[in-house]
């Protein structure tokens, strides 16, 4: 999981990985190892963490129907609340920019339609980065 969380301040970049016990989680296919979760804490345990100030903000995600589907999944197995509905750069995508002009709405092609850095694809705080910068633009 990545957040990435700006004020008037400064921007403040967290990253975890997770590890349900089950597992069902921890394949996602962006090189996410099993010697990166082992000694992860669970995604109760970071959902726990981050709820107190989630609820501060909007949350938002780049296909954010998988993203939000995958939490609140995790959500039920941990027994914690749902997060609210996120808002999703994806969508906006498709809706404002004619496929003539970027015809991939993907994150890393959107980022360099837009000039927006992206260090490491599906790195969890990278993408998060990115994904947040999107949304200003797009939201």
């Amino acid at each position: 999981l990545g957040a990435w969380i700006r004020d008037s301040m400064a921007g403040i970049g967290t990253v975890t990985f997770y590890d349900p016990e089950t597992g069902a989680f921890g394949a996602l296919g962006h090189g996410i190892t099993d010697s990166d979760t082992r000694d992860a804490p669970s995604f109760g345990t970071v959902w726990s963490r981050w709820q107190p100030w989630l609820d501060s903000f909007q949350l938002i995600a780049h296909n954010a129907a998988f993203d939000s589907r995958c939490i609140r999944a995790a959500c039920r197995m941990y027994g914690l609340d749902d997060p609210a509905p996120f808002r999703c750069t994806l969508s906006a995508a498709r809706r404002t920019i004619p496929r003539s002009i970027c015809q991939s709405k993907s994150l890393d092609s959107l980022c360099d339609f837009f000039g927006i850095p992206l260090k490491k694809h599906h790195c969890a705080l990278d993408d998060a980065l990115a994904c947040a910068r999107l949304g200003i633009i797009l939201l």
